[in-house]
């Protein structure tokens, strides 16, 4: 279900650039905390975003605690950022003052590779610039992100959102989690005449699961929680497994062109290549903490089966996702949260507590924070 917020209108800064409220971090061991960082001025190229809301990525969770090596504090986490164009370089055509927009997870990259001439910019050789704990010219000389009131962005990692104005907030997360799944789905031709499974039903396999649907294939969500039959049927699947079923699983063996696997945890993936049509695909876009067992190699070899993996997308990419996702009125689940409430929306999340993913009203960087997000849903 997703929250219905008015977005409040942009206007020219007249100042821009320059201190920003924010929410972040200072060290892994402590909780996040209100902070002022710098934006740069815009320059020819750049534009100005006033940002509205952000969602909350398991990500970001890593990034903050330090579960990913590299870590730079303070670290202002955020790749999911829906906003308003409130200032344009001289050089900017695509966007004006006032446009609703999103930034996604990565604000550069080299520009001159083969991914990046093919628009695979995710895949950049030289490495992209992530939209936060990224190299950057710019104070404190790492990226800071969309847990904040602005960022500035070059045009050509700025991307055009149509929804419309009480969608916004479910928006956000299509930024990761929207094309997280799309790019695979897409990538792997999944449509009419093709049976497609999802594994998990969290903040990416609940994406999934409506893109899959939207494209006419015939989807199946697999879970390892009875209670969550109904609620993947309402998201769009046609069928719903319970993955600690062997019976269950085993009526599907042979019968999946491609499948989609959501889960950041280790598991065993041997049930699920079993379920590979020959030439089938599994696609692994979650990271686990600790590294998957070692798939049985006979289950590939003698059905000429594969095991892939899938990063977010490219700019292009992106853009047609939100495009097809406003044609046809598709968002995110979403509870909202004010900035001061992060910490415990992590360990919610941690206890996949939402459904199904947490975003950010940045208006509230201005505002004290409730006791706890307890009852406080959308």
């Amino acid at each position: 279900m997703s929250t219905v917020i008015e977005p409040r209108p942009a206007t020219a800064a007249k100042d821009s650039g320059g201190g920003v409220k924010a929410y972040g971090a200072f060290a892994a061991d402590r909780p996040l905390e209100p902070l002022d960082i710098e934006r740069r001025a815009p320059g020819p190229r750049d534009v100005e975003i006033a940002i509205a809301f952000c969602g909350v990525c398991h990500s970001d969770l890593h990034t903050v605690r330090s579960e990913w090596e590299g870590t730079l504090y303070p670290c202002v986490p955020g790749h999911e950022i829906v906003g308003h164009v409130t200032a344009v370089g001289s050089e900017v055509g695509t966007f004006q003052v006032g446009d609703t927009v999103g930034v996604g997870c990565l604000v550069d990259s080299c520009r001159s590779c083969s991914a990046c001439e093919e628009g695979l910019e995710q895949y950049c050789t030289g490495g992209f610039t992530g939209t936060y704990n990224g190299a950057t010219q710019d104070p404190p000389g790492h990226t800071l992100g969309g847990y904040s009131q602005s960022i500035v962005v070059d045009e050509g990692y700025v991307l055009k959102i149509t929804h419309p104005a009480d969608q916004l907030a479910a928006v956000a997360p299509l930024l990761c989690a929207g094309i997280t799944t799309y790019s695979p789905l897409r990538h792997w031709n999944a449509g009419p005449g093709k049976k497609v499974g999802i594994v998990g039903i969290g903040g990416l396999g609940h994406m999934g699961i409506k893109i899959a649907h939207a494209m006419g294939a015939r989807t199946v969500a697999f879970t390892t929680s009875q209670s969550k039959r109904e609620d993947a049927r309402r998201l769009g699947a046609d069928e719903v497994i319970v993955s600690r079923n062997p019976a269950e699983m085993e009526a599907h063996a042979g019968s999946f062109d491609f499948i989609l696997d959501t889960v950041a945890a280790s598991h065993d993936l041997d049930a699920f290549t079993q379920l590979l049509k020959r030439d089938g695909t599994l696609c692994l876009v979650g990271a686990p903490e600790h590294p998957h067992p070692t798939p049985n190699v006979g289950a590939l070899i003698f059905q000429r089966r594969s095991i892939a993996g899938s990063l977010i997308g490219g700019l292009p990419e992106t853009q047609e996702m939100l495009d097809f996702c406003a044609e046809r009125g598709i968002v995110s689940d979403i509870e909202m949260i004010p900035a001061q409430s992060v910490d415990e929306a992590y360990e919610r999340m941690l206890n996949s507590d939402v459904k199904y993913r947490f975003v950010i009203d940045i208006a509230s960087l201005g505002t004290p924070a409730p006791k706890s997000l307890s009852g406080l849903t959308a």
